[in-house]
């Protein structure tokens, strides 16, 4: 396994359990028997060394981590969960039951499931890539209880002083005198007679502090206890350490003593910045290259974040994300404008820390209904930017680069413009690049295939252009004359003193514009140089584009297109 030297790697996200699923005989609600999932052996070196080929330095594979779900594995140690506190037949990933634990469904023999599992990780470090775990700590399944756990762990709750709301040693909050309640209009695909108690209830994941959560309430799941008393203005009590605190620290250092090499931290706005700054450099100690990444929707609180939690990366959903989302949509109050306030706000310090990605398991697919399934292209310029803005990392979901769709309706997810983390599924593009274990895409459409070619010389861009991934940053909008159409066309500097790049970006779906870029004298001497002379360096196009009497002519910036200039 190769050291990873720089900030700007790249993140492949694999729904795990629908990652390997072959099966295209699909049922509504269908069991993992009927419908099929993923083993750890299907992560095979094959596929890990085509992904590795593809530009991919890491693997976030979410959902394998034990979590609640509907089917039974009571013969191999894991207690059977009430389905109607699980969400979906699958269930959440983000509803753990074990954090000691694999899930026994993602193993060819279950009752080796950890064995599988480590094998498969020495699988991904011998394709010289590196694994993201899910650390989940804001929240836990209803019926947590760890089968798995090592000598001396004491479960969550199990020395709770139930009768009271809040105590600073309990691991959960609680509504005495009260008693849960399923919520009401869930759909259970999978029958019970024997009701699901809960006494008190306990507060949900999301802050919910009612019996009865709705069943668009992280209902599942029940909100862990570090030391904030909510209700009595959200007082702290931080000393002494409180025991949740010291039982996720727990969790932490048994997987990175696995050889985990990152974790991604669900919700870690939701958990306070103290409990952060206080496990993060205890992991760093056992493993200084082990990195944190957090998700967190509060651009206000980033600086608390890294700075005194001790993340390593942000997920850039409401800056980056967000103003590309309205480009790609072409809503008529977008403009790139928005780019720049982005760079303005999280440049300097916060650059390359920020994570960025176009798709996760949370957002809407780019190719879907609900986003730009009119124009598939209008991914083109939003990668390049996502890529090469800065160089922190950046993220590609399973099946993002094949345009995959989600329109099918599984179970539990209803919306046709996500693909099910619920449900016993597959992603049916990316079953076609899989071809039968073969990883050699020959079953995709001939547009797959362009876009899948798009995002792999992007990402041999990013690796091969030190500028891309070190380099400062010089926005140009700023220096424009008033001819520049400067609402659709984003143009940028990226250099270091050995290499300089211009990137133009053109996020307009119908027209063409003439490549006039004015770069400014402050631009020239912060980059050293006296004139500029433009080599056009690589050129992303749409297919319909790239005709020989366009390539002919590289003054002209056809739609949804970039190109790329050395300057020397």
């Amino acid at each position: 396994m190769k050291e990873n030297s720089s900030h700007k790697f790249i993140v492949y996200q694999m729904m795990f359990h629908l990652w390997g699923n072959t099966n295209t005989d699909l049922v509504y609600h269908g069991s993992c028997q009927r419908n099929g999932v993923t083993k750890f052996k299907d992560v095979s070196l094959k596929a890990l060394e085509a992904l590795a080929k593809k530009g991919f330095t890491h693997i976030y594979a979410t959902g394998i981590i034990e979590h609640a779900t509907m089917e039974d594995f009571t013969a191999y140690g894991s207690p059977l969960d009430h389905p109607s506190v699980v969400k979906g037949r699958a269930g959440s990933p983000f509803a753990i039951k074990d954090y000691y634990d694999v899930n026994p469904f993602l193993a060819s023999d279950p009752a080796k499931r950890m064995e599988e599992f480590e094998e498969m990780l020495k699988r991904i470090h011998q394709a010289g890539l590196f694994l993201i775990l899910d650390f989940v700590p804001n929240h836990l399944a209803r019926q947590y209880y760890s089968d798995k756990k090592p000598k001396g762990v004491v479960d969550f709750g199990v020395h709770d002083q139930v009768d009271k709301a809040f105590d600073p040693n309990n691991n959960f909050y609680y509504l005495p005198g009260t008693k849960f309640s399923v919520s009401e209009g869930l759909e259970v695909p999978v029958p019970y007679t024997i009701p699901y108690i809960e006494i008190p209830a306990k507060v949900s994941g999301n802050n919910v502090f009612s019996a009865q959560p709705s069943k668009d309430d992280w209902f599942e799941t029940v909100k862990l206890n570090y030391g904030i008393d909510f209700q009595q203005d959200q007082k702290n009590h931080f000393d002494p350490i409180p025991d949740t605190w010291l039982k996720l620290l727990d969790v932490l250092v048994y997987w990175t003593n696995k050889g985990v090499d990152s974790f991604r931290c669900d919700m870690a706005e939701m958990v306070p910045v103290e409990f952060w700054s206080y496990v993060i450099p205890k992991i760093k100690s056992i493993n200084s290259k082990v990195t944190f990444i957090a998700e967190i929707y509060q651009p206000y609180r980033y600086q608390d974040y890294i700075f005194r939690g001790g993340f390593d990366y942000l997920y850039d959903k409401v800056g980056l994300y967000d103003a590309l989302r309205r480009l790609m949509e072409e809503r008529p109050e977008a403009t790139v404008e928005d780019i720049t306030r982005v760079w303005q706000q999280e440049s300097g310090e916060f650059s390359e820390h920020m994570l960025r990605f176009l798709e996760n398991h949370d957002e809407t697919r780019i190719n879907s209904p609900g986003f730009a399934q009119h124009n598939i292209w209008s991914t083109i310029p939003a990668m390049v930017v996502t890529a090469c803005l800065h160089h922190g990392p950046l993220m590609l979901y399973m099946g993002q680069e094949f345009g995959e769709q989600a329109n099918e309706v599984e179970g539990f997810n209803q919306a046709q413009d996500r693909t099910s983390m619920f449900d016993f599924w597959r992603v049916e593009s990316h079953q076609r690049w899989m071809n039968g274990g073969k990883f050699d895409g020959k079953l995709l459409s001939s547009l797959e295939k362009q876009l899948d070619g798009f995002y792999v010389d992007l990402f041999q861009f990013v690796h091969k252009n030190t500028a891309i991934q070190k380099g400062h940053f010089f926005d140009l909008q700023y220096a424009q004359p008033g001819s520049y159409p400067n609402r659709k066309v984003f143009s940028f500097l990226r250099y270091t003193a050995n290499e300089r790049l211009l990137i133009v970006c053109n996020f307009d779906s119908q027209h063409d514009f003439p490549v006039q870029v004015h770069i400014p004298q402050l631009a020239m001497d912060m980059m050293e140089i006296t004139s500029c002379n433009l080599t056009l360096r690589q050129a992303f196009v749409p297919p319909m584009y790239s005709n020989p009497s366009t390539k002919a002519d590289k003054s002209i910036l056809p739609p949804n297109s970039v190109y790329t200039f050395t300057i020397s």
